[in-house]
C-alpha cells in the first residue's frame, strides 16, 4: 500500500477532470459521426464484425507476448489517470522546505523531526530524513537520483505499453488487409459480387480500424503519461535541489530565492505543456 501511495500521490493537491482529455474524446466521437453518416454511402460499411477482431485480437496477444502481465496490468490501472489534471503544488514543497532550512540553519534538529512527521511527501520526508541523520551529501543525492530514476522507469514502461499498441494495430489492420485479398483472389473466378465484395470490406476496413485505434486512442494515451511524468519529476528535481542547499548548510535566504526561481520556471513549463 506504501509503495502505491509513493506512485500516485506524489505532491498531489487535488485530481481535476482533465477537460483536454475531455475535449479529445468529444472531437474523436464527432469525428467518426461525420465519417460515418457523411463520409459513407451506406454507414453499415464500417461496421465488420471479422476486421474489428483480427484487429483487437491481433494486437491484444501482440502486447501479451511483448510484456509481463504484471506490466499490462499497471498499465491498464494507469488509463484512469488521463481522465483527471493532477494539480501539481510546488509552492508547498518549497515552503516546507524553507522552514526546514531555517530550522537547519539554526541547528534545530528536534524541531526538524517534529516536522518531518507531518510531511505527506514521501520523497520529501526521505531526503529531510536524511539530513537530520547527518548521512554524507553524496549518499543523499544517490538515494534521491534513484528513486527519480525508479518512477520514471516505472512510469515509461506504462507509457511504453500504449506506444507498443499502437504499433501493433496498424500492422493486424495490414493483417487484416492481407486475409481479405487472399479471399478475394481465390473467389474472383467465381464471378461472385456479393463474396467479392464482402472480403473487400474486411480487407479495408481492418486497416481503417487499425490506424483508427493507434491514432485516437493508443498513441494520444501514451502521450498523456508522458507528460504526467514529466511534470513529477520536475518537482522532485526541485525537492532534491532544496534538499542539497539544506544539506551544504546554505543560508534559508538562499534556498528560497532558488525555489523560487524554480517555481517560476515550472510554471512557464506548465503553460508550454498546456499549449502543446
Amino acid at each position: 500500500m506504501k509503495k502505491q501511495i509513493w506512485v500516485h500521490s506524489l505532491y498531489l493537491k487535488k485530481n481535476t477532470v482533465n477537460y483536454s482529455t475531455a475535449l479529445g474524446i468529444i472531437f474523436s466521437i464527432l469525428l467518426l459521426i461525420f465519417i460515418i453518416l457523411y463520409a459513407a454511402n451506406d454507414p453499415l460499411t464500417f461496421f465488420n464484425l471479422p476486421g474489428f477482431v483480427i484487429v483487437i485480437a491481433g494486437t491484444v496477444a501482440a502486447v501479451f507476448l511483448s510484456y509481463p502481465l504484471r506490466d499490462i496490468k499497471q498499465g491498464i490501472r494507469s488509463v484512469k489517470l488521463i481522465f483527471y489534471y493532477e494539480s501539481l503544488n510546488p509552492k508547498k514543497e518549497a515552503d516546507e522546505i524553507i522552514a526546514v532550512a531555517k530550522m537547519w540553519f539554526q541547528r534545530d534538529s528536534i524541531a526538524i523531526e517534529n516536522v518531518i512527521e507531518s510531511i505527506n511527501n514521501p520523497y520529501l520526508k526521505t531526503g529531510f530524513q536524511l539530513i537530520v541523520d547527518k548521512t554524507p551529501i553524496d549518499d543523499i543525492l544517490a538515494l534521491l537520483k534513484w528513486r527519480i530514476a525508479r518512477l520514471r522507469a516505472k512510469e515509461k514502461a506504462e507509457s511504453n505499453i500504449f506506444y507498443s499498441l499502437a504499433s501493433y494495430a496498424p500492422a493486424f489492420g495490414m493483417l487484416g488487409t492481407l486475409v481479405g485479398l487472399i479471399n478475394m483472389l481465390e473467389i474472383i473466378e467465381m464471378k461472385d459480387i456479393s463474396a467479392i465484395t464482402s472480403n473487400m470490406a474486411v480487407a479495408l476496413i481492418t486497416t481503417f480500424y487499425g490506424l483508427l485505434l493507434a491514432n485516437l486512442v493508443f498513441n494520444p494515451i501514451a502521450v498523456k503519461l508522458e507528460r504526467r511524468t514529466e511534470q513529477r519529476i520536475m518537482i522532485m528535481s526541485m525537492v532534491m535541489e532544496g534538499i542539497t542547499l539544506i544539506a551544504d548548510r546554505r543560508t534559508p535566504s538562499f534556498v528560497r530565492e532558488t525555489l523560487n526561481s524554480f517555481i517560476a520556471n515550472f510554471d512557464n513549463e506548465l503553460e508550454t505543456l498546456e499549449i502543446k
